[in-house]
């Protein structure tokens, strides 16, 4: 049951069409948002409607505000089950409702849950188009490739002359896509091309903002992440890029305050996608010699993923500082197993074979 239909039923189909195309088309900041919604007047009967609309608002509190929303909704809607049981049973099953959870959880790292749930909401409504987009990105940060072959062969069926741009010219995720793509060719005016255009045509959203501040991070111009974090302060990937910045200025404990805020916004069970985070994280720990904590952040990071080399760098380099030579010879080897040629590396396991040796004849 679409939103439309939901406010049909209260006779205000031209207010959720209005409210549907304000948030879908990121036409409010996060603040905006919640100020319009605070604005609206609800009947007592319709309380459950306004817990409906925050929760399609929501992507990107932390944890625990999204989940109380998604509990009110759940109580409300068993408020109203004894007389109308047919429309709550409605409402638990709306389809805009699960696909927003879904982007809830992809935007969060959980990727699985997302994909389970997406999957559920696409074999009710295979023409879903919102969930379709979290589905295929959360099948592709799963490495679900034949799930990824399966929909864009139906796409392409389904659209055979269209791109995305040309067929939605207000569509968000195209702008960004286009510009990651030329980002990662190292096609830095092209990438800022498309995302100034998403910037322009979506104001309410961070991310093109957010995209252009790291583009401008290459050249050392460190100020768009600020005006990321006013259009949207909830999302910790603002945090994160806040963090980078800082750490490039030399503001460590500035970059520790704005990591740890980070990891404060995402759930408990970190993913992956945070493994970066722990690691810059790590790195800022280090610059400020408090080399314990360093460790520890770099041994979390490491459960996550075993694939980074800055990681065992950054863990050799540490314990080398500690005078632990044992430890730091180790993961030296282990950097260097990753990326043989790289030059640190190579000088510092030399350096450390010496300090190792020298220490051992000291002793005796």
């Amino acid at each position: 049951m679409s939103l439309a239909m939901i406010s049909l039923k209260r006779g205000d189909l031209a207010w959720s069409k209005a409210l549907e195309c304000l948030v879908d088309n990121y036409m409010l900041t996060c603040e905006e948002e919640s100020n319009l919604l605070a604005s609206l007047q609800f009947g007592k009967d319709d309380r459950w409607l306004s817990s409906f609309y925050s929760c399609l608002v929501k992507k990107h509190d932390k944890e625990h505000v999204v989940e109380a929303k998604f509990t009110e909704l759940e109580r409300e809607i068993c408020g109203v089950a004894s007389s109308t049981s047919s429309f709550s049973q409605k409402l638990k099953n709306n389809t805009d409702l699960l696909s927003r959870r879904a982007e809830y959880y992809y935007n969060n790292g959980e990727y699985q849950k997302c994909f389970e749930l997406t999957s559920v909401v696409l074999e009710r409504d295979p023409y879903h188009f919102k969930c379709t987009l979290v589905h295929l990105a959360a099948a592709m940060e799963l490495g679900r490739s034949n799930d990824l072959y399966l929909m864009s062969c139906n796409l392409v069926k389904d659209y055979p002359q269209n791109k995305a741009t040309t067929l939605d010219g207000a569509f968000p995720p195209a702008w960004i896509g286009i510009g990651n793509a030329y980002a990662a060719q190292s096609e830095g005016e092209q990438a800022m091309a498309a995302f100034r255009t998403g910037a322009r045509l979506f104001p309410g959203c961070h991310l093109p903002t957010l995209y252009i501040g790291m583009e401008y991070m290459q050249t050392h111009n460190y100020k768009l992440a600020e005006q990321a974090k006013r259009i949207c302060p909830s999302d910790p990937l603002v945090y994160n890029e806040l963090g980078v910045v800082a750490y490039h200025m030399r503001e460590y404990q500035k970059a520790v305050q704005w990591f740890e805020m980070t990891l404060d916004c995402v759930p408990s069970s970190l993913s992956e996608m945070w493994e970066p985070t722990l690691v810059n994280l790590a790195h800022a720990l280090r610059k400020l010699k408090r080399f314990y904590k360093a460790i520890s952040c770099y041994e979390k990071a490491l459960a996550l993923s075993t694939r980074n080399f800055d990681t065992f760098a950054g863990l050799a380099y540490t314990f080398h500082l500690q005078d632990n030579y044992d430890a730091a010879i180790t993961y030296y080897h282990k950097a260097l197993w990753l990326d043989p040629n790289d030059q640190f590396c190579t000088e510092m396991l030399a350096l450390a074979l010496e300090d190792d040796i020298r220490n051992t004849d000291h002793r005796k």
